[in-house]
């Protein structure tokens, strides 16, 4: 967040969302994530949703890369008793 604010409540995300810009305010991905406040604040549904919808629009540019050699994996590493 800029100027290290952070959202804590979801009318604080919903004024973030409406500050945008035009042209960011209409990116799909803020799109998604009003609707899913909409969906949290009118309907009572999950709260959840509303974060998952607003961490997915702040992060749109951050590109997500799979790295297969940053972690090691635990199969076939286990000895079963009847193997020894």
């Amino acid at each position: 967040m800029p100027r290290g604010r952070a959202l804590v409540t979801l009318r604080d995300a919903a004024e973030y969302i409406t500050k945008l810009p035009k042209a960011e305010h209409d990116a799909p991905e803020w799109q998604a994530a009003m609707e899913a406040l909409l969906l949290v604040a009118e309907s009572g549904g999950p709260t959840m949703f509303a974060r998952i919808g607003v961490m997915r629009a702040l992060n749109r540019q951050v590109e997500r890369v799979f790295i297969p050699e940053r972690k090691e994996t635990h199969w076939g590493k286990r000895k079963l008793a009847r193997d020894q």
